[in-house]
């Protein structure tokens, strides 16, 4: 259970603000057709974080160390730091959509959550907890938390949501998180 809730919470926190929330209200605006937008965000995210989860558990397996736990811990706390950093999503040419809003959005998505934060936070994620399905089902729904909202809600929501704030309060749990593993790692807990 601690392992879904940790999950949910990080990368929903992290993910208020980040570009494929934006992408989300891009692609919302462009095809006005939120419940395949939906379901092309939960596809692409299921398979793309349980890929995510699946390395952080085999790395974390295959390189069970005490020095592995730090390096876990450190990242962290890097990502506290770059959660801080907002994200800029270029929007470039609005060009004819060649594939439906479903399609469209499951390709962009999953593209575009290579390498991102949260993707990292499912790695992360996934080494700690040792759990390919807990947390895979954590930060799908924290992805889904965050973007749900903004498919429906659009350029409303980012004009209410004071997202220096939220970009705040998610670098802090990251950074709560790295710190307990430090301190866990280290023994003082």
């Amino acid at each position: 259970m601690e392992a879904l809730l940790t999950s949910t919470a990080v990368v929903a926190l992290a993910e208020i603000g980040d570009k494929t929330q934006l992408l989300a209200i891009v692609l919302a605006t462009r095809f006005k057709r939120p419940v395949p937008i939906i379901f092309g965000i939960l596809g692409a995210t299921l398979v793309n974080h349980a890929l995510a989860a699946l390395v952080g558990e085999q790395a974390a397996s295959f390189l069970d160390g005490q020095w592995f736990r730090y390096l876990i811990a450190v990242s962290f706390i890097l990502m506290a730091g770059w959660t801080l950093i907002p994200d800029k999503f270029e929007e470039g040419e609005q060009k004819p959509a060649r594939f439906g809003a479903f399609l469209t959005t499951l390709i962009a998505f999953f593209l575009v959550e290579m390498g991102d934060k949260t993707q990292l936070a499912t790695v992360a994620l996934g080494a700690r907890f040792h759990s390919v399905l807990w947390v895979t089902l954590g930060t799908t729904l924290g992805m889904m938390l965050a973007n749900v909202p903004a498919v429906f809600l659009g350029n409303e929501l980012i004009k209410r949501v004071p997202l220096k704030i939220v970009r705040l309060v998610a670098a802090l749990l990251f950074l709560a998180i790295g710190l307990w593993l430090l301190a866990q790692t280290a023994g003082w807990l």
